[in-house]
C-alpha cells in the first residue's frame, strides 16, 4: 500500500460534478510502417498486457479510509481487467478533424470510476478525411486521474508504451504480482497517528516559510519582482459546466525558435505564451470583452529532484506570469513576457519552488476539499481568481515513437479545468514525422468558449502576426 501525497490527494479533493480532474491526450498513428500495414486492437491489448508492469498506473485503485479521516492509498486491484479499460470504437462520419475533436472532448468530460484503476484508453478508428494525415490513420485517446501523474510522468509513461523502432519490443518477463489487501483498522491507525503528528508539521512548515517571505521583502525592495495589476476577469471565468471543447494548432519546432532568437534572452516557453496570449487577446476583443490590463496565466513547474524523477503522482510548483495582453504589438509582448516570466521565475524560487507541495501535505483534505467546492459551486470570478488560464510545458521524447510498429504523427493534450478557470492550454513538443514540432492545445468550457474552431483561428493568426513582426521584419 501507498499513501497519496498532500498534492495527489488534492486533485481527489477539486474533482466535483461537472469538473473532472483527469489528464490525457490524442496519440494518431500512421500503421502502414507497421508489419503488413495494419494494426489490429488484439495486438495493442496484447502489448498493454505484457508491459502492465512496468509502470503501477495500470493495476493500481484507490483504498479510502473509513469516514475520510485520511489520505486514500493505492492498492493492487485483484480483479483487473485489461479489457475494460481499452475500449475500441470509430470515429463519426465524416472522420475529420472536426469530429475527431468532439469526440475527444465529450469522452474528456466523463469522470473516471473511483472503484477501478483510474485510467481508460480509447483506439479510435474512421480517421479518413482528417488533413494532413496519411490514410488508414487511427488514435488513441487516454485519460489518467490526476491524482495518479502530473504532465512529467505523463510524458515517462509515454515511454513505457512505445518503442523508438517498428520492432515491438519484449519488456522481459514479469516480476511475481504481489497483491496486497488494505485493512481499515491498519488505515485507520494511520490516519489517527498522522493527525497527531499535523500540529508539529504546521509548525515546523510556518518555521520554514519565514526565510522565503523575508527573501520575498527584499526582492520586492529591490525591484526583483514585476508587479502584476488587479486580476482581470473574463468570460473565462465563473461557473464551469459539465461540457468540453478541445482543439489544437501544430507548429514548426525550428519556426518557434526563431522567433525566440530575435528577443535577447527569450525562451521557447516565453515565445508560446505570447502566442497564446495574442490569441486571447484576439478573441476576446472579438467579443467586445478585451479587458485594459493584462491577462495572468498560471504556469506549472515540476520540482522534482534527480532522485525523484522515477516517483510517479504529483509534485508541481505554480508560477504567476503577466501574458502582457495590453500590448498590440507581438515582437513588443514577447519581450515584456520574458521580463515577466523572469520576475515569475525568481518570486518562486525566493517563496521556495515546492512551496505549493508543502502546502498541500500539511492543510487537512477536508480543508481543502471545502475551499475548492466552495469556490467551483459559487462560480465568483471576483473571490476566486488567481489567474485567467493555465499554460503548462510537458516535453515529448526527442525522438521518434512507434505503437505496435505505427509510426506517431500528431499529438494533443487534454486538461482538467480548475474553479473558475475555463481554458487550459497544453505545449507539447515532440518529434513527430521525424521533424520537431510544437503542439499547442487546448481544454475549455463549452459555456465559455462555444466557438473551439474560431479561437484555434485566433491562435493561428497570432502565431503568423508574431512570426510577421519577429523573424519577418
Amino acid at each position: 500500500m501507498q499513501q497519496l501525497s498532500g498534492q495527489d490527494a488534492m486533485f481527489l479533493h477539486a474533482e466535483i460534478d461537472g469538473m473532472p480532474q483527469h489528464i490525457g491526450g490524442v496519440s494518431i498513428y500512421d500503421q502502414s510502417t507497421a508489419p503488413n500495414g495494419k494494426v489490429r486492437f488484439k495486438q495493442i491489448l496484447d502489448m498493454l498486457e505484457r508491459r502492465k508492469h512496468l509502470s503501477p498506473i495500470f493495476r493500481r485503485k484507490l483504498a479510502f479510509v473509513p469516514g475520510g479521516v485520511g489520505r486514500p492509498y493505492w492498492v493492487e486491484d485483484p480483479d483487473f481487467d485489461m479489457e475494460y479499460h481499452v475500449r475500441h470504437i470509430a470515429l463519426p462520419k465524416p472522420g475529420d478533424w472536426r469530429q475527431l475533436c468532439i469526440l475527444a472532448s465529450r469522452i474528456h468530460a466523463v469522470p473516471l470510476r473511483r472503484d477501478k484503476p483510474m485510467w481508460e484508453l480509447y483506439v479510435i478508428e474512421g480517421l479518413n478525411n482528417v488533413e494532413g494525415y496519411p490514410p488508414g490513420c487511427f488514435a488513441l485517446l487516454m485519460k489518467v486521474h490526476h491524482c495518479a501523474m502530473d504532465g512529467a510522468t505523463g510524458a515517462q509513461f509515454m515511454n513505457i508504451v512505445h518503442d523508438m523502432t517498428p520492432e515491438t519490443s519484449d519488456p522481459g518477463e514479469a516480476p511475481p504480482w504481489i497483491i496486497e489487501r488494505p485493512s481499515k483498522a491498519r488505515m485507520l491507525g494511520r490516519a489517527y497517528v498522522d493527525a497527531w503528528k499535523k500540529p508539529a508539521q504546521a509548525w515546523q512548515f510556518v518555521k520554514d516559510s519565514v526565510p522565503a517571505f523575508t527573501r520575498i521583502r527584499a526582492g520586492r525592495k529591490a525591484g526583483d519582482f514585476e508587479e502584476m495589476n488587479e486580476r482581470q476577469n473574463t468570460r473565462f471565468q465563473g461557473k464551469i459546466s459539465r461540457h468540453r471543447v478541445v482543439g489544437a494548432k501544430r507548429f514548426d519546432f525550428e519556426n518557434v525558435r526563431a522567433i525566440k532568437n530575435t528577443s535577447p534572452g527569450a525562451t521557447i516557453n516565453d515565445t508560446m505564451l505570447a502566442i497564446v496570449g495574442g490569441g486571447m487577446r484576439r478573441y476576446l476583443d472579438s467579443k467586445g470583452e478585451l479587458p485594459n490590463d493584462s491577462l495572468i496565466t498560471g504556469c506549472p513547474i515540476d520540482v522534482r529532484s534527480v532522485e525523484e524523477r522515477a516517483a510517479g503522482g504529483n509534485m508541481v510548483g505554480f508560477m504567476h506570469v503577466s501574458m502582457h495582453t495590453n500590448i498590440e504589438n507581438g515582437a513588443e509582448r514577447l519581450a515584456a513576457i520574458h521580463k515577466a516570466s523572469t520576475s515569475a521565475k525568481a518570486y518562486a524560487e525566493a517563496l521556495g519552488p515546492r512551496f505549493a507541495v508543502d502546502v498541500a501535505d500539511v492543510l487537512p483534505g477536508n480543508v481543502l476539499s471545502l475551499a475548492i467546492r466552495t469556490a467551483a459551486a459559487t462560480g465568483l470570478a471576483e473571490a476566486g481568481t488567481m489567474f485567467n488560464t493555465v499554460i503548462t510545458n510537458v516535453p515529448g521524447a526527442p525522438f521518434q515513437l512507434y505503437m505496435c510498429g505505427a509510426e506517431l504523427v500528431d499529438s494533443i493534450s487534454l486538461g482538467p479545468l480548475l474553479p473558475n478557470v475555463g481554458l487550459f492550454h497544453i505545449v507539447y513538443s515532440s518529434v513527430q514525422n521525424k521533424k520537431g514540432s510544437i503542439t499547442l492545445s487546448f481544454t475549455g468550457c463549452r459555456d465559455m468558449l462555444p466557438d473551439p474552431g474560431f479561437y484555434t483561428d485566433c491562435l493561428q493568426e497570432s502565431f503568423d502576426e508574431l512570426y510577421a513582426e519577429t523573424v519577418g521584419s
